[in-house]
């Protein structure tokens, strides 16, 4: 099963890049997202502990669909979904993170899995109005994950008074975010507005893309701080969940016409660059205020973070 879905987005994922580069005919970009959804509806059912097969050959009939039926809300709701799973999964896939490097690691391979669901998303080639598809995709994603840590996490009985704050405090972030941004754009003066078009397209012209502040300020860090702390306490995983608000966007700018796909992904590699630097520091900072301080010490304190979870390929219950 293992060896088929790595196959399936494989090749997807070889058809994708060559539609990209011209070297393949542009009709085969719906067979490449097909299979990439596919398998990754197939991979989140398993490691979440459903019954993959099923769920699988129900993504691949509702995703073969597309090329016969001609519908532009079935494109776009193909792509949004494919958004959200690829979002969710790339959160699930992560390990637990004995050290900061390690940290560093899943954060990566949760990027690149995203990556890989956002260029399927694009292949089903959505018809959308970009800020309503960023609002769906990042709240469906969010209520998902949340809803998957809620069982490996035990319920509501595995939070505690520090797993409640981090959960009140990264739901504050997101809800405060979105509004900021929407009321800015509904209600900002024309000079604010101006100034911030200005300020960006600034920052693209000198540094040829621009972060993006979700995934800088909560996604990113997030998830390195997570997994950091699931090889420590499960409530690490209701801080993982919040690392949606990265994997999220990465699709996000991929389907977005505004970015070429060179300036979608250097804008990730901004953002990671930028976020794993939090993400340090609020490492560094959880592990001195609760007591590991010089380096023998945070030997010793790795040496005792043994918590196990399955591996990334098995079911996490």
């Amino acid at each position: 099963m293992l060896a088929l879905g790595l196959l399936m987005v494989t090749a997807g994922l070889v058809l994708l890049t060559g539609v990209w580069l011209d070297q393949v005919p542009a009709e085969l970009s719906l067979a490449g997202s097909v299979l990439i959804a596919t398998a990754y509806v197939g991979a989140l059912a398993a490691r979440t502990g459903a019954r993959p097969l099923p769920l699988a050959a129900t993504a691949l009939v509702v995703t073969s669909a597309v090329g016969f039926v001609d519908s532009e809300p079935l494109r776009t709701g193909t792509a949004v979904l494919t958004t959200v799973v690829a979002a969710v999964l790339a959160v699930m896939v992560t390990e637990p993170s004995v050290r900061t490097l390690h940290a560093v690691r899943e954060v990566v391979i949760a990027m690149s899995v995203a990556a890989i669901g956002g260029m399927a998303a694009l292949g089903f080639s959505p018809l959308l109005s970009q800020t309503r598809y960023e609002y769906v995709t990042l709240a469906l994603a969010l209520v998902t994950a949340l809803a998957f840590v809620f069982r490996l996490g035990a319920g509501f009985h595995g939070l505690g008074r520090r797993g409640l704050v981090i959960v009140l405090v990264g739901s504050a972030v997101v809800a405060v975010s979105l509004a900021y941004t929407e009321l800015l754009r509904r209600y900002g003066s024309e000079g604010m507005l101006e100034q911030a078009a200005t300020a960006l397209g600034w920052t693209r012209d000198v540094f040829g893309a621009a972060p993006r502040p979700l995934e800088v300020l909560l996604g990113i860090p997030a998830l390195m701080w997570g997994a950091h702390m699931r090889a420590r306490r499960r409530q690490g995983w209701w801080v993982c969940a919040f690392g949606v608000a990265a994997t999220t966007p990465v699709g996000h700018g991929l389907v977005n016409p505004a970015y070429s796909m060179g300036e979608a992904l250097l804008m990730q590699g901004y953002s990671l660059a930028l976020g794993m630097l939090i993400g340090y520091a609020v490492i560094r900072a959880d592990l001195v205020l609760t007591g590991s301080r010089g380096r023998r010490a945070r030997r010793a304190e790795e040496a005792a973070a043994l918590r196990p979870e399955p591996p990334r390929y098995r079911p996490l219950q």
